[in-house]
């Protein structure tokens, strides 16, 4: 498993050298974002979307 530095690192690399620091950041945002989602599903930290439309649509109200 890679340190977050090394994942950083990867982004980083695959950017294009005109990369700016938002394009740098939001990259590194999605990768972060991304790799949360995945930790969320191996957890089994997840809802159907049938649930999620009931959660949200009964804080509506």
């Amino acid at each position: 498993m890679q340190t977050a530095k090394q994942a950083a690192q990867q982004v980083i690399g695959q950017l294009q050298d005109q990369a700016s620091w938002d394009d740098i950041m939001y990259e590194l945002y999605v990768k972060q974002k991304l790799e949360k989602g995945l930790k969320a599903v191996e957890d089994s930290r997840v809802v159907s979307h049938e649930e999620a439309k009931k959660r949200l649509l009964n804080n509506t109200n």
